[in-house]
């Protein structure tokens, strides 16, 4: 008897040998994809790091602080 693969959503998955190889194509756009990604993540994280500000919260703490004794 076949055994019959489900996803965790309850989707039956394909059989192995349906599955299409990925074109060259598909694979450089998934690559290129891929490392755009990663590029913007790590200037994301190097320009925080750049231009963080320490006392950039105190404006924040403040608002909380009247928020908390306006509603206690």
């Amino acid at each position: 008897m076949e055994r019959v693969n489900f996803e965790p959503f309850g989707e039956r998955l394909a059989p192995e040998g349906d599955a299409r190889p990925q074109s060259r194509a598909s694979k450089y756009l998934l690559w290129a994809g891929t490392g755009v990604f990663w590029s913007l993540v790590g200037a994301i994280v190097l320009a925080r790091a750049a231009f963080f500000e320490p006392g950039v919260f105190d404006g924040f703490s403040r608002v909380a602080a009247l928020a908390k004794s306006l509603i206690f």
